[in-house]
């Protein structure tokens, strides 16, 4: 039987289908028939993962765990979820399944050890992702070297983040910001950056925004096609 994906989606909407795009763009398939069967649960009611984690918002396990039930009942052979600061929740999560989550957090440090090395990442995320130290632990594991935006460009990216992929207003309101930000960390030792958060591959492409950039959507759509067994076009 062929592996299948499942996307716990929805955080938000346009990064779920960021990343079903990516799944589709990146697959080796001569065909339609070729391509892998993907079930998405784009469940926009989950409360913000950010909020929880800094200001005591809305628990977001509920519904992410009736997504997960819904994925498991599809029949998923694997999980992703096109969301990084959601990954905070994800061991509690991966312990009331037996269907393996694949962490682009995970995927994402391995690209940067394999691809930069000796090279310093800038992590570009949200305040709860950073807070966190998702990604911290992430790229120390894989021996990469790293550096984060102070406060200020943490409000820049929060607003390009909330404001304008996810909220609806033009995002050319936070092109000079956005450029200035990329100037100044690169000018503090930044090599490349990570787009960890997954409106901002979005921002990033449509600003036409200068990286060099990894972006983890993509790493996880990769690591998702090679755990069904597909090839990822060069």
């Amino acid at each position: 039987m062929k592996k299948t994906i499942g996307i716990l989606g929805g955080m938000g909407p346009l990064a779920t289908a960021d990343l079903y795009r990516k799944i589709v763009l990146l697959t080796r398939a001569g065909s339609d028939n070729e391509h892998i069967r993907v079930y998405i649960d784009g469940n926009a009611q989950i409360p913000d993962r950010t909020a929880a984690i800094l200001s005591g918002g809305a628990d977001p396990l509920p519904e992410m765990r009736s997504a997960l039930r819904h994925l498991e009942l599809c029949g998923a052979s694997c999980i992703i979820m096109p969301c990084n600061t959601a990954h905070y929740f994800l061991p509690r999560l991966q312990a009331e399944t037996d269907v393996p989550f694949i962490s682009m957090l995970a995927e994402t440090a391995k690209t940067c050890a394999r691809e930069y090395p000796g090279k310093t990442a800038c992590v570009l995320a949200t305040r709860g992702t950073l807070a966190s130290g998702l990604y911290n632990a992430a790229l120390e594991r894989e021996g990469v070297s790293y550096l984060l935006p102070d406060e200020t460009q943490r409000d820049v990216l929060m607003y390009a983040i909330y404001d304008c992929v996810k909220g609806g207003k033009p995002l050319e309101t936070v092109r000079e910001p956005m450029e200035a930000l990329l100037r100044d960390l690169r000018a503090k030792g930044a090599d490349y950056f990570i787009l960890g958060c997954t409106e901002l591959p979005i921002a990033a492409q449509e600003l036409a925004l200068k990286g060099p950039f990894v972006d983890p959507t993509a790493e996880l759509a990769k690591a998702a096609i090679r755990f069904c067994g597909y090839e990822v076009k060069d």
